[in-house]
C-alpha cells in the first residue's frame, strides 16, 4: 500500500544551490533575518562542508532548515537528473524511523528511481530519489 496521509510529518529541510555563497549567506542571514546556524546548531554530517566554505545552514522562523549547497558552476537544465541544473538541490521529507522501510518498500512498489541509499548517518538515515520530472526528494529519519 502506498503512503497514507499524516505518514509523512513535516518538510525536514529544504537544500539549495547557490553560486555566490557569500552573496547568498547575507541574503538569506543578513537581509531575511534568518537564524544562522553555528556550532553545536551545524549537523554533525555537515560540519566539514560547512568548514570549507561549501554548505551554510540557516533556521526559518517555523523551524526549518534551509541548506544552502554553494555550486559555482551552475548548469542550464540538463535532461540528466544527476547533473545540478537548477538552484533547488532537493526537498527533505521527515517520517518516524518505525516506517522508515515501508516508505523505501513503497518507492521500490512502485518503481520509483532511487538515486542513492538508503543511507545511515549518525543524525539518521535517508533514501534519495526522483519525482517524475528528475527533481530529487529524499525520506529521512532520526536515530531511532
Amino acid at each position: 500500500p502506498p503512503l497514507l496521509p499524516g505518514d509523512l510529518k513535516a518538510i525536514h529541510h529544504i537544500a539549495l544551490n547557490v553560486q555566490n555563497m557569500e552573496a547568498s549567506r547575507r541574503f538569506y542571514g543578513t537581509i531575511l533575518g534568518l537564524e544562522e546556524l553555528t556550532g553545536d546548531q551545524i549537523p554533525e554530517t555537515l560540519i566539514p562542508l560547512v568548514a570549507a566554505g561549501k554548505v551554510a545552514n540557516f533556521r526559518t522562523p517555523d523551524g526549518i532548515i534551509l541548506d544552502l549547497f554553494w555550486e559555482p558552476e551552475l548548469s542550464p537544465p540538463d535532461p540528466n537528473p544527476t547533473r545540478p541544473f537548477t538552484r533547488a538541490n532537493h526537498l527533505a521529507f521527515d517520517i518516524a524511523p518505525t516506517e522508515f522501510d515501508r516508505a523505501i518498500a513503497v518507492l521500490a512498489d512502485h518503481h520509483v528511481t532511487i538515486d542513492h541509499g538508503p543511507v545511515t548517518r549518525p543524525t539518521g538515515r535517508g533514501i534519495y530519489f526522483y519525482d517524475p520530472d528528475g527533481f530529487l526528494l529524499e525520506i529521512r529519519c532520526d536515530r531511532d
